[in-house]
């Protein structure tokens, strides 16, 4: 017989958890930040640093400093850091304190996972059926269909997200996406890493923890209702993202909550599990990847 009761309480430990964590990795990526000290309160002789400052430029392996006037300026007044593709010149600014994006990448592959086979166990432990987590044979629950649907509403999502960023930044708020350049790899093996590993993990443990344990197993257990739950955990959802500024948090809450309803109406892991990952993989190929910036192109 299943421990709903039991189970309940193991995810609510590990959100707490997780939400812990996640603040201290905010203290650690934004640690300018944290005498309080934010972008707004900086001195007015430093440049403003929009969106496409923080973030990386490919250039070609033959390049040097010479082209340093072109380089953006970070808010501490020096050079940004240039890079450039397959690990060929300079890396970029891709270190919190002393650690490599390549140590970034596994202690992200490694938590999210320690968490996520957390509470995998305990489901199993607990005897929590896997239809309470969204995944039954139907169709539109692990066949194509959830593929398609997965596929459709992560390209929406990453499409509406992109409107977000460019709305906040036309009217000066913060999105800050640091934690997206420290992870960004500079070689073919990293991104292979990237896109294939961690992003897979970040994905699949955030829906398992955020979706389809707090909203299905928790509704499943106790009839509790699926909107009140959708509201919490994208509540949560966004409250673990604060590392991407106070824009990114509302984005992130609000595209928390669109998952959370495509959970509800689908009842399929695989359909927020996709759409999870497509937004997270087309924002690091578009815009750490290929360079493109829809901010600097609308101010232009």
């Amino acid at each position: 017989m299943a421990q709903w009761a039991a189970f309940v309480g193991l995810t609510g430990v590990v959100c707490t958890l997780l939400l812990a964590l996640a603040r201290l990795s905010q203290q650690v990526v934004r640690g300018d930040d944290a005498d309080g000290t934010g972008p707004g309160d900086a001195p007015s002789s430093v440049p403003d640093r929009r969106r496409s400052d923080e973030i990386p430029r490919f250039v070609p392996p033959a390049s040097d400093d010479t082209h340093a006037a072109e380089r953006p300026l970070r808010a501490d007044g020096e050079l940004a850091a240039t890079r450039t593709p397959h690990g060929h010149g300079p890396h970029a600014d891709s270190t919190a304190g002393d650690l490599s994006t390549g140590t970034l990448l596994a202690n992200v592959a490694l938590t999210q996972g320690l968490f996520g086979g957390l509470l995998l166990a305990g489901a199993w432990y607990f005897g929590i059926p896997a239809s309470a987590f969204g995944v039954t044979d139907a169709g539109l629950s692990t066949g194509l269909p959830a593929l398609a649907v997965g596929v459709a509403l992560g390209v929406t999502l990453y499409a509406a997200n992109e409107i977000g960023a460019v709305s906040a930044d036309a009217v000066g708020v913060e999105h800050d996406e640091r934690l997206r350049s420290l992870l960004a790899p500079d070689s073919t093996g990293g991104w292979l890493v990237l896109l294939l590993v961690v992003l897979p993990i970040i994905a699949g443990v955030e829906e398992f923890i955020f979706r389809a344990a707090v909203i299905g197993a928790t509704t499943a257990g106790f009839g509790t209702s699926v909107w009140a739950l959708a509201v919490v955990s994208s509540l949560a959802f966004a409250l673990g993202h604060g590392a991407q500024g106070r824009a990114g948090v509302v984005v992130t809450g609000s595209l928390g909550f669109v998952l959370a309803a495509a959970f509800v109406l689908t009842g399929s892991f695989l359909v927020v599990f996709v759409a999870h990952y497509l937004v997270n993989a087309l924002e690091f190929v578009v815009h750490e990847l290929l360079g493109v910036e829809w901010v600097g192109d609308a101010a232009g």
